[in-house]
């Protein structure tokens, strides 16, 4: 597999550089090695197949099985922590 770039970009949300990297699409992955979640961070993985599945089963237990927490609160400490951090997803 060839390198793929990895990018400073400016970031006007924070004034700052955030890095931009390459993701494969699903159509260029293998059958067996995709995902059905299209967000970028999960594809970002599909660099390394693997990884990506391991990710997508630890998203998947984290907020979609049964737990402490109602979905619901679980999307809400997302939704914040993602403020927290100043990412716009």
């Amino acid at each position: 597999m060839p390198p793929v770039p990895c990018n400073l970009h400016n970031c006007e949300h924070t004034g700052g550089f955030v890095a931009f990297i390459r993701y494969l699409p699903s159509h260029e992955l293998a059958a067996a090695d995709r995902v059905p979640d299209p967000d970028n961070i999960i594809q970002i993985h599909a660099l390394h197949p693997e990884v990506m599945r391991h990710h997508y089963d630890l998203y998947r237990e984290v907020m979609h099985r049964p737990g402490p927490l109602s979905r619901r609160e679980r999307e809400i400490l997302g939704v914040r922590v993602s403020a927290l951090n100043k990412c716009r997803y």
